[in-house]
């Protein structure tokens, strides 16, 4: 496999617990815009993931900090899944033909930010899966993610009340 080398993602990666970047955009809604918010309410927010697998990909994150769903209380970890849910026709109205959801929990489970569970939702198109991404192990986008935030935020309005 070749690597593709991004050092600006070590800072992404390296902040300790009570620099948890999703606590952070937890607390900060003054920068939502900048930090890709596309819906917040008092127990979870949805974010556009900031190193996507495609456009559109969003994370829903609850606002308690935390690595595994049992620690959730129950109301919240339903509330997630409610959104994921109603998220699901954004990614549709987007152009998605189908969509990928899962989690990944803790660093052992293939999660990127082990201490603060997140779920994802991925848009997929038919060919999404190229030679770049098959062969090369890198992907390409020939996108505005300015613009794809735009339009997740118009349908958020619509979707996610």
């Amino acid at each position: 496999m070749d690597i593709l080398y991004a050092p600006w993602r070590e800072a992404y990666f390296s902040k300790s617990e009570c620099e948890c970047v999703f606590c952070a955009i937890a607390k900060d809604a003054i920068l939502d815009t900048q930090n890709k918010v596309i819906y917040r309410n008092e127990n979870l927010f949805i974010v556009m993931n900031k190193f996507p697998y495609t456009p559109g990909h969003i994370l829903i994150i609850p606002n308690i900090h935390t690595d595994s769903p049992e620690k959730l209380p129950k109301d919240i970890w339903l509330e997630m899944f409610a959104k994921a849910q109603d998220s699901m026709q954004i990614l549709y109205d987007y152009g998605a033909s189908g969509i990928n959801m899962g989690m990944n929990i803790k660093a052992v489970g293939g999660a990127g930010i082990p201490l603060h569970l997140h779920l994802h939702l991925l848009p997929r198109w038919s060919g999404d899966t190229n030679f770049l991404t098959s062969i090369a192990n890198t992907r390409s986008y020939g996108i505005d993610f300015d613009k794809v935030y735009e339009r997740m935020c118009e349908l958020a309005k619509i979707y996610l009340k």
